[in-house]
């Protein structure tokens, strides 16, 4: 008995008794579970209930013909795979059951061990399938859920760039501090190219050992190594055809660096323990938060590999160079129906978050655990942030000037200079100060402030 046997679910559709009876007998010696059915229709009636991997199908039947029960499998159980009998084959019927689906074509009489390999290789192809599958799901799982915001220059040099490099096939860098959304760019510079509809693949160089990140990469055949009990195509095959997004790429050991470098020169590569050469075509994104000018310079990764990954460099700017996107992103993080307290997007703002987003978003996640009814305070911040906050200045002359510190005439000053300078355009003034309309108008009322500013007359 095979390996594959265990648990392989088989129906078997055939009109003639003694040939069906023989067969599943046979089968189910093999270790394989088989149903066995008379007609098409009572097999197909069953596919109703229960899934199977493997279907036999006598091609010639009354009723519904073996074809007939194909298609009808094919709509309704598309997982399962088939595999066509039949008594007088002709060239025209094969290449009408291939067309259909079908896995393969045997003509009878049959031999047992012929049957039990065809059956094996099916099975294979359906849990190729399936792991397919699964991955794809896993794959989109893993894209981030949120968009890019940023109104600030660098922001909109990296969105600039973005749109110019998306489309092309070429190697691109992604430089910038931990944090900073790098994976975020990969993602949407792969969205931006021609092989959008193709798997995006990432991989974190820092998170695996050496060995490992190896196997990862270019794969492996069985018993190339201990443990490697079955052959595993690498990342490199899983992307063909799409993007590798390959972060903190400045942590790729040298011995690897070599085998790196030739897949991007000549798109091949050997899995380990294969002297077999496999072609693949691969967009490939790089990221790091290495200086990699330096890790040249110093001797630490090739210069030939750090010129082909380097095609085009987007630097991410780090959050505290974003002083007009903090209030944007903190609110977006937040959720629509959540509040930030002005005193809390003060501290927000003045923070210098040496985290960059990852930590902004970890802040707001916390608020939102200890706040109360979608308000966020200063009190519900990390420590680090609500401790940051400094008095503003205030202006001491003019229609809004304010005497004293009191934090109440220092929000209504700041308020009424906004909703000023913005000539009371409500949802600008509510985006500069990271509030909703709702909370805004709220704080109108609360300091008695007009909801329309008369324009200044010329």
């Amino acid at each position: 008995m095979t390996d594959l046997a265990v648990d392989l679910s088989i129906a078997l559709v055939d009109d003639d008794n003694d040939f069906r009876s023989m067969t599943a007998r046979t089968l189910r010696k093999f270790g394989y579970t088989v149903t066995d059915f008379e007609s098409g229709e009572t097999a197909i009636s069953a596919f109703e209930k229960t899934s199977f991997d493997v279907a036999v199908i006598d091609l010639s039947m009354p009723g519904m013909s073996g074809l007939d029960v194909l298609r009808q499998i094919c709509e309704r159980s598309p997982e399962t795979e088939t595999v066509m009998l039949t008594g007088d084959a002709t060239v025209r019927t094969a290449v009408d059951a291939m067309k259909l689906g079908a896995h393969d074509y045997l003509s009878k009489p049959i031999e047992m061990d012929e049957l039990r390999v065809v059956i094996d290789k099916a099975y294979q192809q359906s849990q190729l399938r399936k792991e397919n599958e699964r991955l794809r799901v896993a794959l989109e799982r893993t894209r981030p859920n949120f968009e890019m915001i940023g109104r600030s220059s660098g922001m909109q040099e990296v969105l600039r760039l973005i749109d110019r490099a998306g489309p092309t096939d070429k190697p691109i860098l992604i430089q910038g501090e931990s944090g900073t959304g790098k994976e975020l760019v990969a993602h949407a510079l792969h969205e931006a190219s021609q092989v959008a509809d193709k798997p995006m693949v990432v991989i974190n160089c820092a998170a695996l050992p050496e060995n490992l990140l190896e196997s990862e990469l270019f794969g492996h055949e069985k018993g190339a190594f201990t443990g490697a009990t079955n052959a595993k195509p690498g990342l490199f095959e899983v992307a063909d055809g799409g993007t590798l997004f390959v972060d903190e790429i400045g942590e790729l050991a040298p011995s690897l660096q070599a085998k790196f470098l030739r897949v991007l020169e000549d798109g091949t590569l050997r899995r380990l323990g294969s002297t077999k050469e496999r072609k693949v075509k691969v967009r490939i994104i790089s990221a790091t938060n290495r200086d990699m000018e330096r890790e040249v310079n110093e001797g630490r990764f090739r210069e030939d590999l750090y010129y082909r990954i380097d095609v085009l460099t987007l630097r991410l700017p780090p959050l505290r160079e974003r002083d007009d996107d903090v209030s944007q992103l903190a609110s977006f993080f937040a959720g629509e129906d959540w509040e930030i307290e002005p005193e809390a997007m003060q501290a927000i703002r003045q923070y210098s978050w040496p985290g960059n987003i990852r930590q902004l978003i970890n802040a707001i996640e916390r608020a939102r655990i200890l706040a109360d009814q979608e308000v966020i305070q200063l009190r519900n911040l990390p420590d680090p942030v609500a401790h940051c906050v400094d008095a503003p200045q205030v202006r001491l002359d003019g229609p809004d000037a304010i005497e004293g510190d009191d934090l109440n005439s220092i929000q209504k000053a700041h308020i009424a200079e906004l909703m000023t300078r913005e000539q009371g355009n409500k949802a600008r003034v509510a985006r500069r100060l990271g509030v909703s309309r709702r909370t805004l108008y709220r704080l109108l009322d609360k300091y008695d402030l007009p909801t329309q500013v008369t324009p200044p007359s010329k």
